[in-house]
């Protein structure tokens, strides 16, 4: 993901969470898949591979879109946190921007789970 990509997607992100479009973290992530009110999860690339396989495989299940997005550091300090490994769209406008800013992303990410 190229820097000007990223600070979008950090400040949309920021803006959902102030907005309460948005939900930080893997239990609050998890809940919102389960309710159906998650439209979309950007993953941090670096997150722990027990958070990762905590959220992503029901992600899956639900046929949430994942976005690989920038570190979990990088990924908090944008939503108020020290860091965190997922945050969770839930507002379908907001979710359209961020969804927009995945073609802006560098393909072949490698990280936990591939955007789709």
């Amino acid at each position: 993901m190229n820097a000007v990509t990223e600070r979008r997607l950090l400040g949309l992100l920021g803006l959902g969470v102030r907005g309460r479009g948005a939900v930080v973290g893997v239990e609050r992530v998890r809940d919102a898949a389960k309710r159906g009110t998650l439209v979309v999860a950007v993953v941090a690339p670096d997150a722990s591979r027990h958070s990762i396989d905590k959220v992503v495989p029901l992600l899956e299940a639900r046929r949430v879109p994942i976005m690989v997005g920038p570190s979990a550091m990088a990924l908090g300090h944008a939503v108020g946190k020290e860091s965190t490994a997922v945050v969770g769209v839930v507002d379908r406008s907001l979710a359209a921007g961020v969804l927009a800013l995945r073609g802006a992303s560098s393909e072949g990410d490698t990280g936990p789970a591939r955007a789709r």
